[in-house]
């Protein structure tokens, strides 16, 4: 008696249907892995930028209001850091120095939050302020200037001193 022979297997043959299932199972993982990403990214930053946004826009759309009102009232300010304190240059639309204005300045340090300080000038000519304050490095000077009519201009500056 003899053995019955085996056919031999045939060899493996890409058809049709084996390409679809790669095709379909690389997309379903890219789909799968991006899915995830959103997921994880909607965790941890939902997009709310500020806790409140309402608020935020109005407050903000105030600045924008209170920055037309004060470009159409011309003044013009220069600050400058001297060794023993601060001054302010204050000028009208045409250059004439503008006196008799109250003028404060809020000192600040742009890293940190120790060292505040207010700062009143006194006018020590016409159009220029000035305080005597001995500071070092480099200071945020949010300058705000205020004539009798209750008219306010505020101007921002970064200041060094040696």
């Amino acid at each position: 008696m003899t053995a019955p022979t085996r056919s031999p297997k045939p060899p493996f043959v890409v058809k049709g249907w084996h390409v679809a299932a790669g095709v379909v199972a690389f997309f379903a993982l890219v789909v799968g892995v991006d899915a995830g990403f959103l997921v994880m990214a909607y965790r941890t930053h939902p997009g709310q930028v500020a806790p409140r946004p309402y608020e935020a826009g109005l407050i903000y759309n105030a600045e924008l209001e209170r920055l037309r009102v004060q470009e159409a009232l011309g003044w013009r300010a220069g600050a400058e850091a001297r060794p023993n304190g601060l001054d302010v240059l204050m000028r009208d639309r045409d250059g004439r120095p503008l006196t008799g204005l109250k003028v404060s300045a809020a000192l600040q340090r742009p890293a940190t939050e120790q060292g505040r300080a207010e700062v009143v000038l006194r006018e020590e000519a016409p159009g220029q302020y000035g305080a005597d304050r001995v500071l070092s490095g480099a200071w945020d000077a949010r300058i705000e200037a205020v004539d009798g009519a209750g008219r306010t201009f505020i101007a921002e500056r970064r200041l060094t001193w040696p």
